[in-house]
């Protein structure tokens, strides 16, 4: 049962996690990585999505990964409360780029038990598939930016927002 806060909303809600910047390791290669996946370049399962901006109505792109489990697919805030994730929380939708072209999707936040059971379950799941190298650096960087991911599902789901992006039309 979600906890609830004495004057606000329940813990790990949007409204109380805290805004957050991704590493600047990550700040400073998004342009490239930009550059890279709109040229096509093959990147795992990372992509392009692009939001309009909360505040200026803008559409902004940022690199993503997006995990795809049993025809449905998610991408996970891995840095917390950032801006691309503020943005699609209040859009509820954007573009992917999945195999070259565009594609409009909603997005839906998981709720505390669902992001739970996704990191506990899902995402667990889906980075066993990946070939031994993969997993290495799965491991590699969520323990860098973020060791709860794969350790304690219940806090992750707190700081780490995950949405369920499906197709429009």
């Amino acid at each position: 049962m979600a906890r609830t806060l004495p004057h606000g909303p329940a813990a790990g809600s949007p409204a109380e996690r805290p805004q957050r910047r991704a590493p600047l390791f990550v700040r400073g290669s998004n342009p490239l990585t930009r550059r890279l996946l709109r040229s096509g370049l093959p990147m795992g399962p990372n992509t392009l999505l692009t939001v309009r901006g909360r505040t200026t109505g803008v559409p902004r792109t940022a690199p993503v990964a997006v995990v795809s489990v049993d025809g449905r697919r998610y991408v996970i805030g891995a840095y917390g409360d950032v801006h691309w994730v503020r943005n699609l929380r209040a859009a509820g939708e954007g573009m992917v780029r999945l195999s070259g072209r565009e594609v409009p999707v909603r997005a839906r936040e998981l709720d505390g038990d669902e992001a739970t059971s996704f990191f506990a379950v899902t995402l667990r799941d889906y980075i066993a598939r990946f070939p031994w190298f993969g997993r290495a650096f799965a491991r590699l960087l969520f323990g860098l930016v973020g060791p709860e991911v794969l350790a304690d599902p219940a806090r992750a789901a707190e700081t780490r927002p995950v949405f369920e992006l499906t197709p429009m039309g």
